[in-house]
C-alpha cells in the first residue's frame, strides 16, 4: 500500500454523507435554524472525522496534509472576495439584450481571474441596477448559469473543484489549454438561450417607459481600481508551489493589504460583508476533514467498477455536482480515476526516481512516461525532490495520453452542473441571497430547476457530451 493512503472503515463514511446532505437541505427546510447551528454541525461531525484518523488509524501525516490543502484553498478563495468587495461598478443606461449578453460575457472572463465567488459580489449589484425596470428570475438564474459557474472553467482559480485539482498537481494552464472549447459551446448555448427569453422580457416594456427609465444614456463608472494591484500578487503567488506555506502567506498578506488600505472606500457601496466568506471557511473545515474517509476508501475500491468510460465520470461527476457541493464531488471522482487506472507500482517506482534512487534510463514505458510528465509540469518540486503522491498520479493521468479524457470529463462536470441546483455551487445562494435582499423575484429551489435548468443547462451539457465525451 503507498504511503500516505490510509484505510478507513466504509462507517466513517457517513460523517461526509451527514454534512453533504445538511448542506444541501437544512437551509430550504430550517433557513433560520441552519443558520444559527452550522458552524456546530459542521465542526463537530469534523472533529469526530479527525479524531478517527488521528487517534484510531494514526494516520497523521494524511491530515496535516489535507489541513495544508484546506488553507491553500480557503486562503485564495477568501482573497478574491475579499480584494473583488474593494472594487464597484456603477452602471447607468439602457441594459438592452445584447448589452446584457456582453455583460455576462465579460462577467464569464472575469470569473477566471477573480473565482466565481469573486466575480458573482462584484457584479450581481450592477447586473441588478442595469436591469432596474424589468429585472425578473431569469435575469438572476442566467447570471448564476454563467457567472457563478460555468464562466470560471479555464483556470484554477475560476472555480474551486479546479483549484482542489491544482492543489493535487493538476497543472495551472492544463485546464485552459483543454477546457476552452468546453467552455466556448457552454457560453455560445447559454447565451443563446438567454438573448431569446430576454429579447421577450425586453419587448414587454413600452418603448416611452424603456426610454424614460433607462436615462442617461450609457455609462460605466469603475472605482477601486487601484484594488487591482493587490489582485494582480494574489494571482502571481498562486503559482508559487514551493517552499511551502510561502503561497498561502503572500495571498493572505495581500487580502489583508486589500482590506486594510486606505484607498479602500467603496465597502459600502458594495455592502461588503465578510458573512458570506466567513460561512464558506467553517463549512468546508467540515467538508475537508469529512471527507478524507470517503476519498481514501474510494480510491482503495476503485478497481472494483470495472473500465469505466469519459461519458460515466462526466454524467456521475456532474448530476452529484447537482445535487451537492461540487468541490467535494470533483474530489471524490479524481480519486476514483486514481484508484480505477493508475498503477500503484509504477507509482512506487517513480517515488524512487524521484528521490534519486533509481535509473531512468532502464525504467519501463510507463514509469519513464509519469516521470516525463513531472519534468514537464512540475520541474521546480522535482529539483527539490518535493513532488508528492498526488502530483505522481496526476502525472501518471496526464503522462497517458488515453486517461486526459477522463480528467477533463470529471472538471466539465463538476463545473458545469454545478449551476444545475441553488446548492451545486457556494456563489449560488450567495447570488439568490443579494437578489432576494434587492426585492427581486427569484425562482424556488424546484421552479428554477423545472422551469430554467432542465431546458437550458439541460440543453447545454448533452450538447457539450455529445461533442465532446460521447464513446
Amino acid at each position: 500500500m503507498e504511503p500516505g493512503i490510509a484505510q478507513p472503515s466504509a462507517v466513517m463514511i457517513l460523517p461526509f454523507v451527514v454534512l453533504l446532505v445538511t448542506i444541501a437541505l437544512a437551509p430550504l427546510i430550517a433557513p433560520l435554524w441552519w443558520l444559527k447551528h452550522y458552524p456546530k454541525v459542521a465542526l463537530s461531525l469534523g472533529v469526530l472525522t479527525l479524531s478517527y484518523y488521528l487517534f484510531g488509524l494514526r494516520a497523521h501525516a494524511a491530515v496535516l496534509h489535507t489541513a495544508h490543502e484546506y488553507l491553500s484553498f480557503v486562503t485564495l478563495i477568501g482573497s478574491l472576495f475579499v480584494v473583488a468587495g474593494g472594487i464597484h461598478i456603477t452602471v447607468k443606461g439602457e441594459a438592452t439584450p445584447l448589452v446584457n449578453c456582453v455583460f455576462l460575457a465579460i462577467g464569464a472572463i472575469i470569473a477566471n481571474v477573480l473565482g466565481t465567488t469573486g466575480a458573482s459580489m462584484l457584479l450581481i449589484r450592477p447586473w441588478i441596477r442595469m436591469n432596474k425596470y424589468r429585472i425578473t428570475a431569469h435575469h438572476i438564474v442566467f447570471f448564476i448559469f454563467i457567472v457563478s459557474n460555468v464562466g470560471g472553467c479555464l483556470t484554477p482559480i475560476g472555480d474551486p473543484p479546479l483549484f482542489l485539482g491544482y492543489l493535487k498537481g493538476i497543472p495551472f494552464w492544463w485546464v485552459a489549454e483543454h477546457c476552452w472549447p468546453m467552455w466556448l459551446v457552454a457560453l455560445g448555448v447559454l447565451l443563446g438561450f438567454f438573448f431569446v427569453i430576454d429579447y421577450r422580457n425586453y419587448l414587454r416594456a413600452p418603448s416611452e417607459v424603456r426610454s424614460a427609465l433607462a436615462a442617461p444614456q450609457d455609462h460605466w463608472r469603475f472605482q477601486g481600481l487601484g484594488i487591482l494591484i493587490f489582485l494582480a500578487v494574489v494571482l502571481v503567488a498562486v503559482s508559487i508551489t514551493a517552499p511551502a506555506f510561502v503561497r498561502e502567506a503572500l495571498v493572505l498578506a495581500e487580502a489583508l493589504g486589500s482590506y486594510f488600505t486606505p484607498a479602500r472606500h467603496v465597502d459600502e457601496s458594495n455592502h461588503f460583508d465578510l458573512h458570506p466568506i466567513r460561512e464558506v471557511a467553517i463549512l468546508f473545515i467540515g467538508i475537508f476533514a469529512t471527507m478524507m474517509p470517503a476519498l481514501d476508501w474510494l480510491q482503495l475500491h476503485a478497481d472494483t467498477i470495472g473500465s469505466p468510460s469519459p461519458t460515466l465520470f462526466y454524467w456521475s461527476s456532474g448530476i452529484l455536482s447537482s445535487v451537492l457541493d461540487n468541490a467535494p464531488t470533483y474530489l471524490s471522482f479524481l480519486k476514483i480515476l486514481f484508484g480505477a487506472f493508475v498503477d500503484q507500482e509504477t507509482i512506487r517506482q517513480v517515488h524512487q526516481l524521484v528521490q534519486g534512487g533509481g535509473d531512468f534510463a532502464t525504467a519501463a514505458s510507463p514509469v519513464r512516461d509519469t516521470f516525463l510528465a513531472l519534468q514537464k509540469y512540475h520541474p521546480t518540486e522535482l529539483q527539490h525532490h518535493a513532488v508528492g503522491t498526488d502530483e505522481i498520479e496526476v502525472a501518471y493521468i496526464l503522462g497517458h495520453l488515453a486517461f486526459n479524457q477522463y480528467l477533463l470529463a470529471i472538471s466539465i462536470g463538476a463545473v458545469f452542473f454545478g449551476a444545475n441546483t441553488y446548492i451545486g455551487n457556494g456563489p449560488n445562494f450567495m447570488v439568490k441571497s443579494i437578489a432576494d435582499d434587492q426585492k427581486v423575484h427569484t425562482p424556488s429551489f424546484l421552479g428554477y430547476i423545472l422551469k430554467y435548468s432542465l431546458p437550458c443547462m439541460g440543453s447545454m451539457v448533452l450538447i457539450v457530451w455529445w461533442i465532446f465525451f460521447r464513446r
